[in-house]
């Protein structure tokens, strides 16, 4: 990867690699599960400290099949075991769950180029007899078009058996895992077949080309599952989705939009063309218009958004309130039917139902040290170019003139403004280039 970044920590989707491959583990309900690790590995220990994983080091790696041994104390003699691999996230739980109907199953898949891959050698009853890694196949069995996946099931009991009678006679002078199929066909308990429903399923990354192929072909298995569950997607293939998105139907979305983290989307939503959506709970009927940038943000629905308007952590809004272009708000509160349309700041603000904040308003929340809060009742009007030195509140139904700097409350009900008298300058010149 040339990288400092162990492999498996590498971004993928929204997560990274081995997150990609435990989400996929947990959609099979198992008692344990168990992660091997080696090289690099306090930085992989770091990462998943809040996982419910048991960690066992294989400090002098000696191949997949003694990481495997390494495993098996922690699990009784019954216990179904899937050995997967931690550099393939694309695998399916559906082909997974495949494996449990079997004794002992092989992931596998064909691919028209297996160049790379152990062969699947199977015998005339169509038993798996072996699997036999490119570096040892001969010229015949490299003809194979059926490889291993590197993924498989057996139980504990066996896998114990048949890894005790292995050695690391081989290209690698390991103890490969893939050897114990030869083992178990000569007890006559010979392995299954199964392949997958998609060979890309099972791509391994060892690069970064790799991974780059293996973000987009998730990409597009994140936007089928979108727009099979009602998301219509302008230009499918310039939408990123960076975390689980729970949807609804008649959802229109535009080119080139990011979504980011845990969102929630409900009807008759539609997202303009770049904007980026994270960790946000949008309302029935939220309109976002192109270049907004959403992110921690709860909307009531039916309300309207940009364009170019950045709402930051902690936003919400109401039914019918806009937040128009080049307005940013943070910890934020916007009532029913309450506007800011252009040019404003609203920070640490609570504003009330059927305000008008005018264009280049500023909430002063902040006086180097610490935040404060500003309170902006029902039925208020902020006049254009306003600064609201907060800790401040503006009483129902107040109007605030043009231009004022507001440094005390402002009474229910009536006019407060702040400006300077206009004074003309008799005898000023306009200033000239000098020479």
């Amino acid at each position: 990867m040339k990288s400092k970044k162990l492999k498996v920590l590498h971004s993928l989707a929204g997560s990274t690699v081995i997150e990609q491959i435990l989400a996929t583990s947990e959609q099979l309900s198992a008692d344990k599960i168990i992660m091997v690790y080696g090289h690099q590995g306090a930085q992989l220990r770091a990462h998943l400290a809040s996982k419910d994983l048991i960690w066992v080091e294989q400090a002098n790696p000696q191949g997949t099949g003694h990481a495997v041994q390494l495993a098996l104390p922690y699990l009784n003699k019954q216990a179904k075991v899937i050995v997967l691999v931690g550099d393939a996230p694309l695998i399916q739980a559906s082909d997974l769950k495949k494996l449990l109907q079997h004794s002992q199953a092989v992931l596998t898949a064909k691919m028209d180029n297996p160049f790379g891959y152990g062969r699947i050698i199977k015998n005339e009853s169509g038993q798996v007899e072996a699997i036999v890694e490119e570096k040892d196949a001969n010229s015949q069995q490299k003809q194979v078009d059926e490889i291993n996946s590197g993924i498989m099931m057996a139980t504990q009991a066996d896998l114990q058996n048949w890894l005790s009678q292995i050695n690391t006679d081989n290209a690698q002078g390991e103890l490969y895992l893939t050897d114990i199929l030869a083992v178990a066909h000569q007890q006559g308990k010979s392995f299954h077949a199964v392949q997958v429903e998609d060979s890309r399923s099972i791509q391994g990354i060892n690069d970064r080309v790799q991974l780059a192929q293996c973000e987009a072909l998730k990409q597009s298995q994140l936007r089928n599952e979108l727009m099979q569950q009602g998301v219509y997607l302008a230009n499918p293939q310039s939408v990123q989705i960076r975390g689980p998105i729970n949807c609804g139907q008649d959802i229109n979305v535009d080119v080139g939009v990011i979504f980011e983290g845990q969102n929630s989307i409900a009807d008759d939503v539609s997202i303009g063309a770049y904007s980026l959506i994270k960790n946000c709970t949008l309302g029935q009927g939220t309109r976002i218009a192109p270049h907004s940038m959403l992110e921690d943000v709860v909307t009531e629905g039916d309300c309207d958004i940009g364009p170019f308007a950045r709402l930051r952590p902690g936003t919400k809004l109401a039914s019918k309130a806009k937040v128009g272009n080049f307005v940013e708000t943070k910890k934020t509160t916007i009532g029913h039917n309450s506007k800011a349309s252009h040019l404003t700041y609203l920070g640490d603000c609570q504003i009330g139902d059927h305000c008008n904040i005018g264009a280049g308003t500023i909430t002063c929340n902040y006086d180097g040290v610490n935040k404060f809060k500003t309170i902006i009742e029902d039925e208020v009007f902020i006049g254009s170019d306003t600064q609201l030195i907060a800790p401040v509140t503006v009483g129902k139904g107040a109007t605030i003139g043009a231009g004022t700097t507001l440094t005390k409350d402002a009474e229910q009900g009536k006019l407060s403004l702040s400006r300077a008298k206009l004074k003309t300058i008799d005898g000023w010149q306009k200033p000239t280039k000098k020479s």
